[in-house]
């Protein structure tokens, strides 16, 4: 009897052991989690950064199309024509590095013979094509209207952009957060707060600008181009690299 009266207490006490450890693990989860979540006193607050920035790269390609029987004599007459523009683009002053071969592709013409109805090859296009990169946007005028004289008969893909995005990116985002700091000490003193510290952030939409596309100019095919009378007026304009953020405050 004594021992069934021992063995009962000390299963009690095991019990009530047990009951107290899983309360205090439980407890420090709790504790755990409340630390985690956003205080209960908090202010959210959005705000925008902007900087107008200028292009400094402009982009196009340029191609020398070829039409006629003997492959050989086209693409002799293409590369002459191709060399005498690289040479042009140096002398205008653009690097070697920002000159890059974008295509070359021969291919065979075929018509269609009714009488014997076969298909023959009757004569080859040649199209070779240059990517450009022009660091002075002041020559780029001249350097539209000197390649048609050089042979190049197509021209299209003109595109102003900018070089170093994050640069400005890092700025709109700088003052983003200038702005939404601002907004939030004003909202804080005319509810009677402070702000304390931040307690999240995010940084949505805006971004990269989009490249400035010029619409595509083709000066012919095949024949001679015909060197315009003077250089085209060409303004590149500005874009926006805009930032959002949202900042969330704890206040007290």
């Amino acid at each position: 009897m004594e021992r069934s009266k021992e063995l009962f207490w000390v299963l009690i006490d095991i019990f009530i052991g047990v009951a107290v450890l899983v309360a205090l693990v439980s407890g420090y989860a709790v504790l755990r989690q409340a630390k985690s979540l956003y205080p209960s006193r908090n202010i959210s607050v959005a705000a925008e950064g902007k900087v107008v920035v200028s292009p400094d790269i402009a982009t196009l390609s340029f191609s020398v199309v070829s039409e006629g029987a003997d492959p050989a004599k086209i693409q002799e007459a293409n590369n002459v024509k191709i060399n005498d523009a690289i040479n042009f683009l140096k002398t205008s002053g653009v690097d070697s590095k920002d000159i890059k071969t974008a295509g070359y592709n021969l291919q065979p013409k075929y018509t269609y013979d009714e009488k014997t109805r076969r298909s023959y090859i009757s004569g080859y296009t040649l199209t070779q094509t240059v990517f450009v990169k022009m660091r002075d946007l002041g020559k780029v005028g001249v350097i539209l209207s000197g390649l048609p004289a050089r042979g190049i008969n197509e021209i299209s893909g003109l595109t102003f952009s900018i070089e170093d995005q994050d640069k400005f990116l890092n700025e709109a985002r700088a003052e983003a957060f200038t702005k939404a700091k601002a907004k939030a000490e004003a909202m804080a003193k005319a509810a009677g707060v402070s702000i304390k510290k931040v307690i999240s952030f995010n940084e949505y939409g805006g971004g990269y600008p989009y490249p400035i596309m010029y619409a595509e100019k083709s000066l012919g095919m095949g024949g001679d181009a015909v060197r315009p009378a003077t250089a085209p007026v060409i303004e590149p304009g500005s874009q926006e690299v805009t930032v959002q953020v949202t900042v969330i405050y704890e206040i007290w």
